[in-house]
């Protein structure tokens, strides 16, 4: 168990910084937007495509040309849900397409402009339209993948729970698998540092909005991973998210990405020989 309740105050924000990993976070989210650029001209894509009435509740889809029923990697950014975009996120659009995947890129609205209970049920109703809808963009999912980076992986998380589902009418069997990559599943102590000044979580909020306190079913299996230069922090919160999933009887993978940061993990993705891009696609296969 975490003993961050009796840390320095000072302790506990080191442990909660993410971009005080790196030497230049502008140089992390600069390799994001190159990589993602490209990728609008590499693959068949759908573009800012409303999944809301909202301005920011839209998303990126690229469908696997030719295949009108491919396999849906669902991807969620991070940014402590108060920076980045879903077009900063997409550089692994063809490596996946290539291998018969489609990818959809989920944008939301960023705190403090919306609340974090808004942003989930913003990536709630982002989800509900591609399963339900997506088919008149050339994608009729069999098989959908849940994944997301830092504060993307807690929202991928949140989603991956069953109550919200079974209230938007989704099929228990619509979501297959969870790819979460250094998230935060307990928002306990990040309501106690310097991210609650744009989040503002009540200890209701924290509650009710911590996945560890809503686990996903039993049957979807999950690929947890951090990188090897996340704070400890980050790595307890991944591994007891994974060991209470594991607990419960989901099937998890761990993996510790060596000589990578809290930012550039993701970026694995786009090597089809790294493990990040394995353990995906061993989830899409089933």
């Amino acid at each position: 168990m975490s003993d961050w309740r009796s840390w320095p105050q000072a302790e506990l924000e080191r442990q909660y910084d993410a971009r005080g990993t790196v030497p230049d976070i502008a140089l992390e989210l600069k390799a994001y937007r190159d990589a993602s650029a490209p990728m609008y001209k590499l693959s068949p894509c759908w573009r800012d495509v409303a999944y809301g009435n909202e301005p920011n509740e839209t998303l990126d889809l690229f469908a696997v040309a030719g295949q009108p029923d491919a396999p849906l990697l669902v991807f969620i950014h991070g940014g402590y849900w108060r920076a980045l975009h879903s077009q900063d996120s997409v550089f692994m659009a063809q490596q996946f397409t290539a291998h018969g995947v489609a990818v959809a890129s989920i944008n939301y609205t960023l705190a403090p402009q919306a609340t974090l209970a808004q942003i989930v049920g913003q990536c709630q109703r982002a989800v509900t339209w591609l399963l339900k809808d997506a088919t008149a963009h050339g994608v009729a999912p069999k098989r959908t993948v849940l994944s997301g980076s830092s504060a993307g992986a807690h929202l991928a998380a949140m989603l991956l729970a069953p109550a919200w589902q079974a209230g938007s009418g989704l099929s228990p069997s619509a979501l297959c698998g969870g790819v979460l990559l250094s998230g935060l599943y307990d928002l306990a102590p990040v309501q106690r540092c310097i991210p609650n000044t744009w989040l503002n979580l009540s200890d209701a909020d924290t509650l009710a909005l911590s996945p560890m306190h809503q686990l996903p079913p039993p049957q979807v299996p999950l690929h947890v991973a951090v990188a090897e230069h996340d704070t400890d922090e980050f790595k307890r919160q991944s591994r007891d998210y994974a060991a209470a999933c594991r607990a419960q009887g989901n099937t998890v993978t761990w993996f510790e990405a060596p000589k990578r940061n809290h930012f550039n993990i993701v970026l694995d993705w786009m090597d089809a020989r790294s493990a990040l891009f394995q353990a995906t696609m061993g989830l899409m296969r089933g």
